[in-house]
């Protein structure tokens, strides 16, 4: 199995002087349960290199057991200060593609023409699509076959407005996540609890709802590639 990973290039909070990017556990734990299972797992960001952490998931409070794990693996960290650049990545060469949340993508990932190609060309190919939590947005400019949006109809889950609200940046992201895959005809699904793990699969779309699904989402991915 070969899996690629996109992680964003985005660093700034919006216009509050505060660091954001990708969030550490929704990189780790998928990226433990792909290798767990043997996949082949290539790195890739818009502008390549050291994609940017958030630097509140790496507080004591959010590290997981993945993320420990990650701290102490030096070819792990090696690779992420690595990253292929997207623009040179080919859907063909992989069986998979999965986007790591945190707030970063919403920026520079949402109407990336790079990652809305490898997406579409996954769909048609019937190969598997993976998001969690901030990461279903890039989904929201993604075509199917007809011209109309690939989450029309559609069953995902992504951050909600309220696990938004809890974080206190409702007013600070560009869109609101749950708001904006409803906006596209999407059935939008939640956990009854914020920020308790919750995935969807709906055929090769598989979602994550916020960091506690990272791991649930990723597993529901490979069953999907194994079944295949």
């Amino acid at each position: 199995m070969k899996i690629l990973m996109v992680l964003t290039s985005h660093d700034s909070l919006g216009d509050t002087g505060h660091k954001t990017g990708f969030w550490l556990e929704e990189f780790a734990a998928p990226y433990y349960v792909f290798k767990d299972a043997g996949a082949e797992i290539t790195l890739a960001s818009p502008r390549g290199g050291q994609p940017p952490v958030d630097p509140n998931s790496t507080r004591k409070d959010a590290l997981t057991d993945e993320t420990r794990r990650f701290e102490a693996d030096e070819q792990a960290k090696a690779q992420l200060a690595n990253t292929v650049k997207l623009s040179d990545v080919k859907a063909n060469d992989y069986e998979a593609i999965f986007y790591p949340g945190g707030h970063g993508p919403l920026w520079d990932l949402t109407d990336n023409p790079d990652s809305l190609l490898l997406i579409q060309a996954f769909i048609k190919a019937g190969k598997p699509v993976g998001a969690v939590c901030h990461a279903p947005t890039v989904l929201l400019n993604a075509k199917d076959e007809r011209g109309e949006p690939l989450v029309k109809g559609r069953e995902v889950t992504g951050f909600s407005n309220s696990e938004e609200a809890a974080a206190g940046l409702t007013e600070v992201v560009p869109h609101l996540l749950e708001d904006a895959l409803k906006d596209k005809g999407a059935r939008y699904l939640r956990s009854e609890q914020d920020f308790a793990p919750f995935q969807v699969q709906d055929g090769l779309l598989v979602t994550g709802q916020n960091p506690a699904s990272s791991a649930s989402a990723a597993k529901v991915l490979i069953k999907l590639l194994k079944a295949a």
